[in-house]
């Protein structure tokens, strides 16, 4: 393969920018562009070293100073020859000791080729690979915290402990088939029943975590609504840490949609603070109450705040309504419970199975609401960290697996041959091991690495 090199850093102004040379040319390329104060050659320093020096151009002239950082195969990222130059930040010299590389030799790298070359050289697996590009993009730190565990092969160690079960079990029904005149363990059906319904209930197990996983990952669409006036500004800007939402005495002041991604515990809520919804002859208003039940009908949760100081109204009723009709999630919010109440606590909780009283002035409030939506969302005692699915690629393969492992159990269960079970035990290894990525075509390899950024 060609030796490959990218900027491996954003190219924006800043301390230190860092270009990446990959591949058996690596040393001799790098050799051209920078000079080491000591007067050593890179290729002669021992692996995991950096040496300080100068970059020059085409002519000899000095560009700028920085530091050389060695490599040697296959103790690298990629499994090959790296040199990884640091040079001060800015676009413009990045650019120029990028371009000096290429004129010496290198080809400028494809969006995830370092990541993909490690694939290829068996530095990682498919599913640890895909945990660099989610670790890259984690919108929090329980999202960085499952990336992590992805890399360091979480998942592929669970999947590794199925594949393993059913190698061996495909290896005893092979071996029984084919080899009838062989003293071998005769295959009893009881017992391959018990171990394919182990299999079946892991793999559904490992099916639950995708939208769990998915939550921690790209965050929940979340939608905040109650009458006018009752306070959902108010709470937005508490969620947020920011007046993002216009906050007066006045009824109806919020007429669209004020969205704000906040962080709750670790939960990442895409927060959409909407117009209350209730009749109105302002042709504005009616839009707004519009856009707010079309947010519902789309919303992973709904927060509907109720004001505990006012009675029970016809808004508050039309709103319970609209939620009923709707598959999702809701947490109401009994919002003001510092002062005097009017409202019909009864006919809430009657209503609203998950309720949480709140009031701005109580710090308690936020970590009330935070242990609700945890619960709501089922990520109470939700451990990344055993191994999830991460995207739709891997779910896809999962669910495949899972389908093969549930045919192998109906074969068994209504008597077929077991020449049938072993084929579908057969699928459900074949759609692990794409999983991993030990069995993938290259197409699914290509898209894969096609998602990371270039120079990683």
């Amino acid at each position: 393969m060609s030796t490959i090199a990218a900027i491996a850093t954003p190219l924006a102004l800043g301390g230190v920018s860092m270009i990446r040379i990959s591949g058996s040319g690596a040393f001799s390329i790098a050799e051209r562009v920078f000079l080491p104060i000591s007067g050593e050659k890179l290729s002669d320093k021992a692996g995991y070293t950096a040496c300080y020096g100068n970059f020059v151009g085409n002519t000899g002239e000095t560009v700028d100073d920085g530091i050389a950082l060695v490599f040697h195969a296959p103790h690298s990222y990629t499994g090959e020859d790296v040199v990884e130059l640091s040079c001060h930040g800015g676009v413009c010299i990045t650019r120029e000791i990028l371009r000096l590389v290429l004129d010496a030799g290198a080809s400028l790298a494809e969006p995830g080729e370092f990541s993909k070359r490690a694939f290829l050289n068996g530095k990682m697996s498919l599913t640890q690979a895909e945990g660099v590009i989610d670790l890259i993009h984690s919108k929090s730190m329980q999202a960085a915290r499952s990336a992590h565990s992805q890399m360091d092969g979480a998942l592929y160690r669970r999947i590794s402990g199925m594949k393993e079960a059913l190698l061996a079990i495909a290896g005893h029904l092979s071996a029984w088939a084919d080899y009838p005149e062989e003293d071998l363990e005769e295959v009893e059906s009881s017992d391959l029943l018990g171990q394919l319904s182990a299999l079946q209930r892991e793999s559904k197990k490992l099916l639950a975590t995708f939208d769990s996983g998915k939550l921690l990952r790209e965050g929940v669409e979340t939608v905040l609504v109650g009458k006018p006036n009752v306070g959902k500004s108010t709470l937005m800007n508490l969620l947020s840490g920011a007046e993002k939402s216009i906050v007066t005495s006045i009824a109806g002041t919020t007429r669209d949609v004020v969205e704000e991604t906040v962080q709750l515990g670790d939960v990442l809520l895409r927060l959409a603070d909407t117009a209350g919804i209730h009749e109105t002859d302002d042709v504005v208003e009616q839009v707004g109450v519009k856009r707010a039940i079309d947010r519902i009908e789309t919303a992973g949760l709904v927060l509907a705040e109720f004001d505990y100081t006012l009675p029970l109204s016809e808004e508050d009723k039309q709103l319970t309504e609209v939620l009923e009709k709707q598959e999702v999630p809701v947490l109401a919010l009994l919002h003001k419970t510092d002062l005097a109440g009017q409202m019909d606590e009864e006919y809430l909780r009657a209503h609203y199975p998950n309720l949480v009283m709140t009031s701005k002035d109580d710090p308690e409030s936020l970590t009330r609401i935070e242990e609700a939506v945890t619960r709501l969302l089922h990520l109470t005692g939700f451990d990344p960290s055993q191994g999830i699915l991460a995207n739709e690629r891997q779910r896809g393969c999962a669910v495949l697996a899972d389908r093969a492992i549930g045919e192998a159990v109906d074969a068994l269960q209504a008597g077929m041959t077991l020449d049938a079970v072993d084929l579908s035990v057969e699928e459900a290894l074949d759609a692990l091991l794409t999983l991993t990525g030990e069995r993938v075509t290259e197409a699914v390899v290509d898209q894969v690495f096609h998602n990371f950024c270039v120079g990683k």
